[in-house]
């Protein structure tokens, strides 16, 4: 960008506004081909999508359009403002990286498939109160959440929370601690 873009985009910014919608189309127009490809050369690998980076850019910069000095050149203000939304977007995605699992498929292990007959289950059951054994039937067994479990008994989630982690605790105890992951 040259001098004379930089004086451009200002007095197109100065009068966006003063409220000439046209010079604000036109200013918009120009800097979402400038940060678009300010987003594309710092976005070297995937899992941002820069044009999302793009539109919170230009967002931001209609909302925080009035904080912009008069007297300042408008490009550094608008480089920033794309640089700290490309920060936010990095922020976002984490520290993760998506690979597509086809390429990577064929070094999976096969699942073992892991089975718990009745007989088991009744017997780790076995040693637990009768209020205890309902909840941990009814949340680790069925599979229904803690809400629906106080719903179906007619008790606080609290209670359902606080009967499922005991009867658990009882279960590990019962069965050895290293068994559950504890030792």
């Amino acid at each position: 960008m040259s001098g004379k873009d930089e004086a451009e985009l200002s007095r197109l910014m100065r009068a966006a506004i003063a409220g000439d919608e046209k010079a604000y189309a036109d200013f918009l127009h120009r800097i979402a081909a400038l940060v678009r490809g300010f987003v594309r050369r710092k976005i070297v690998q995937g899992g941002v999508d820069p044009e999302d980076v793009v539109q919170e850019t230009l967002l931001a910069i209609h909302v925080k359009r009035h904080t912009w000095r008069q007297d300042a050149p408008v490009l550094p203000w608008i480089y920033a403002i794309a640089r700290f939304k490309l920060i936010d977007a990095f922020r976002r995605r984490g520290r993760r990286i998506e690979i597509d699992v086809d390429d990577i498929a064929e070094t999976f292990a096969e699942p073992e498939t892991e089975t718990v007959s009745e007989r088991d289950i009744n017997r780790a059951l076995d040693g637990l109160s009768p209020a205890q054994r309902s909840v941990v039937s009814a949340v680790s067994v069925e599979g229904r959440s803690i809400g629906e479990t106080a719903a179906k008994f007619g008790i606080s989630e609290t209670a359902v929370r606080v009967s499922l982690h005991r009867g658990l605790a009882a279960i590990a105890k019962r069965f050895g601690q290293g068994r559950f992951g504890r030792e």
